[in-house]
Order: structure tokens, then sequence, then C-alpha cells
């Protein structure tokens, strides 16, 4: 094991399996963050905070700390209803965990069989449609984007792009994909308006929206760049799990029609949000009265039934509450990480005879799919583009112990781990067809640009394909 670095903290970091590389003070052996481990060291004395314990402070300073650490509770706001999104918490669905490599061989192919079996008569061909929209073309040609860079930009799905709607990102990140459809939409070829008259005229821009949703505090964030253009760029910090759309102050005011998206909604996050979109409870009722009729305005009141006006299969129904939700574009990924609670689709799977055990074993195999192609015993997860964080992809490799060698060849384990993904994304699709929606799924980028290129989109059944475009 090689010895710390002159000037550096002396201290072993068993989870990254190398020294501290923080700087410490003259004297020291131990950065101000390990300085517990210091012994006789002179200066206050160094506690872990009893709010976060993976950090510490100085315990002279600990009651001053408390009031800034920024992991105190905060005021959680109006939009924030703990679990509405998270589905029905039953008894019955808390089982055991089991890997793959702990299944026998026989377990195995009976989970083969029953996946087999499910898939039937499911569309297993996912049609090729790779769009790219002119304004991504500068940026494309730029040679100062790299090679990481370049596959981003062309995974930024542009479908749906119209005005006059507030476009909803799950999972923003950084937030480049709100930041296309900004300038999508900006430019003159694609609205009825001058870019010049966008800017100069705020009014004329209420009639777009663009609403962030991350639940982490993101570094480099593009919001500050769409700060004076007029349109409505706002950024929730919270847990799609907890997330009531129908008391967004900033839907609530405008009642534009919504259309969600996301970029790589890992696992249970699609599932969050198509439960956020479709299904969060009190949507459709009306919850403060009708706004007053202004003489000499062209408000009408509302009848008693006007709020089943709204077309079928529209999720937040008129009222003071978001308006109908036109559509929903996500590219989906990691499958493994899905969760029966949150899963959208569990009467699809009941109704095939499989259950939250069948579920949990077909998530794990879903992984085969993007990681079928290296060798069972191949170590250490993948330092590849689609596991890094930042300007690259974010996707959380599923174990490799869960490629159980000398069962299947790798094409095999591909090919298995795809019908996992088809089976889990049919029940998806299952649900937006209840709720009144025409789902299709498309492979909208090469496998070299993204193995997880698949991508929901779904627009209500009583909208034609012209008017939802």
């Amino acid at each position: 094991m090689a010895a710390p670095l002159a000037g550096r903290c002396n201290f072993f970091v068993q989870r990254k399996r190398r020294f501290c590389k923080m700087v410490t003070g003259r004297g020291k052996r131990f950065c101000g963050e390990h300085a517990t481990m210091e012994e006789g060291g002179g200066g206050s004395r160094r506690i872990p905070c009893p709010l976060d314990p993976k950090h510490t402070v100085a315990e002279e300073l600990l009651e001053k700390h408390l009031k800034k650490c920024n992991s105190r509770d905060k005021p959680r706001p109006v939009y924030y209803v703990e679990n509405i999104n998270a589905g029905r918490a039953d008894k019955d669905q808390k089982f055991p965990q089991v890997t793959l490599c702990e299944r026998s061989r026989e377990e195995l192919e009976s989970l083969v069989e029953k996946l087999k079996v499910a898939v039937k008569g499911l569309q297993e061909e996912v049609e090729d449609r790779t769009l790219s929209h002119p304004v991504l073309q500068e940026e494309l040609t730029n040679p100062n984007n790299g090679d990481s860079a370049h596959k981003h930009l062309k995974q930024q799905e542009l479908g749906l792009l119209n005005r006059g709607r507030c476009f909803v990102e799950f999972g923003a990140g950084r937030g480049k994909l709100s930041h296309w459809i900004h300038k999508a939409l900006k430019n003159p070829e694609r609205t009825d308006c001058e870019e010049q008259k966008i800017i100069k005229d705020p009014e004329t821009c209420e009639d777009l929206q663009l609403l962030l949703v991350e639940r982490s505090s993101t570094r480099f964030k593009v919001d500050g760049k769409h700060q004076d253009g007029g349109v409505a760029f706002e950024r929730l910090q919270v847990d799609i799990q907890h997330l009531d759309l129908s008391k967004v102050p900033l839907l609530r005011n405008t009642k534009l029609p919504l259309v969600g998206v996301g970029k790589h909604l890992c696992g249970a996050a699609t599932d969050l949000a198509l439960r956020c979109l479709l299904e969060t409870p009190g949507i459709m009722e009306d919850p403060e009265p009708p706004p007053k009729r202004l003489k000499g305005s062209g408000t009408v009141p509302r009848t008693e039934d006007s709020s089943k006006t709204s077309p079928p299969g529209f999720g937040p129904g008129s009222g003071t509450g978001p308006a109908p939700v036109l559509g929903l574009v996500v590219a989906l990924c990691c499958h493994h990480r899905c969760e029966w609670r949150h899963y959208v689709g569990q009467q699809f799977f009941l109704q095939r005879g499989l259950g939250a055990a069948e579920f949990s074993a077909f998530c794990r195999m879903s992984s085969w799919a993007t990681c079928g192609l290296r060798p069972a015993n191949q170590s250490g997860a993948s330092h590849g583009p689609t596991n890094q964080r930042g300007e690259v992809e974010e996707h959380e490799a599923a174990e490799e112990t869960e490629a159980p060698s000398g069962f299947w060849t790798a094409a095999e384990r591909e090919q298995l781990g795809r019908l996992c993904k088809l089976l889990i994304d049919s029940g998806r699709r299952d649900f937006l067809r209840t709720r009144g929606f025409r789902s299709s799924l498309t492979r909208y980028a090469e496998a070299a640009v993204t193995l997880e290129n698949v991508l929901l989109t779904a627009v209500p059944s009583s909208s034609s394909s012209s008017s939802s475009r």
C-alpha cells in the first residue's frame, strides 16, 4: 500500500482504498475533517455532527453549526406530500431479496420459462426512430465538444414541441433537456412570433413554462441562462415520490397543459413520474373556490359538472389545479433499480400470474441487456461513459455477480435481459392505457451513443397525432 502524499492527510479511506488527499495544517498529520484521529493535537476537539455523522465539526462551534448545517430539517414546501406517489405499502410486499447467483439453475430456468410465457403477444420489435432538431446542429458540429458531450446532445428528445404548454422535466439534473427545449421553441421557425419580440415582451412568453424537478442539489445548473428570457424556468428541489403537482404555485396560476419529459429516469423514478402526472390524489378536486367573474371580462364561471368536460385520459383536471396532460416523453433506463411498491404495472403482472418475487428477479435479470456482452468473470463495474457522473450519463451498474456463468451465453443473457425490460415497460404501457393514453416504445439513439436507448412516449388516446406533436 502506497504511503500518504507529503502534506496530505494520513487518514486511510477504506471505501476508496487510498489515503485522504485533503491538505493538512502545518505540523498536523490529519486534515480538518479527520482531525479526530489526531492524538494530543492542539486546538478545539472535533466531533461528528449529530445531524449527519459523515462530517465533523469543532465542538465549541457545534451550536452555531447546527443552525446552518445542510442536513438540518428545513421547512417543507406546500407541494411536498410525503409518499404521495410511492404506491401502497402492503405487508405482503416485504419479502427477502435473493440475488441471481444465490438461485439454483432450476430456479433460474423456471424464471426464464415464466418470462417467455409472459412476453408472448407483446410488441417485441422496438421501432428505430433517430431524430435530430436543427437547434442542436451547431453544438453537434462544435469541435470543442468532446465525445461525451456529443452523446448527450444526440439524446435530447425534442418531440411534442409546441408553445402553449408547460414542460415538466423529471430528474432534471443540470437542466440541459429543458435548456434545449427552450432553445428549440425560441427558434422563429418553430414559433408564431419572432425571437426578438419574445425577449422584449414577456407577456408573449406566458404560453411557455419549464418546470424542473430534481431531488439533489446540483452544481453547474443551466437555470441562470434563462432568467432574462421572459420564460418561466423554475426548479423544484424535491423527490418525485413526494411531489404533488396540484399544489405547485406555478401550475395553479397559469394552468398550461402539461408535458412530462425525462432523460434517463433511472428505475423506479419512471414509475414515480407516471404516478405524479396521472395519479396524484386530489388533482381532480377543486380545493379553492373558483375565481370571481370580473365585470367586462370574458371569464365564464365554472359549472358544477365542468370538471368532467376534459377529454378522457387526461390526468390533471380543470379548476384551480394543473391543466390536462398532453403527453409524456421519457428515456428509460436502469430497470434493475425498479421497486415493486412503486411499479405502476402491478396489475399487468398479476394478470399474468406473476408477483413481487418474479418482478424482483426480472429486474435483476434486466441488467443482462446492457452487461451481458461482457464476460461473466469480468470484475469491477464498467468505467465507461454510462457509469460516470457529470457530463456523462449516470447509470448505476448492477452487481457483476448477478450474471451466473455457464448457464447461458453472453448473447443469450443479453436477449433475456431485453425481454425483462420489455415486460417491465409493457406494464407501464398498460398503466397508461388504463389512464386513456396510447403509448409506444422507440429506439431513439444508436447503441454506440447509449445502450439505454429506448424511449417511452404517450399521448391521450382521444387526441390526433397532428395535434399532439
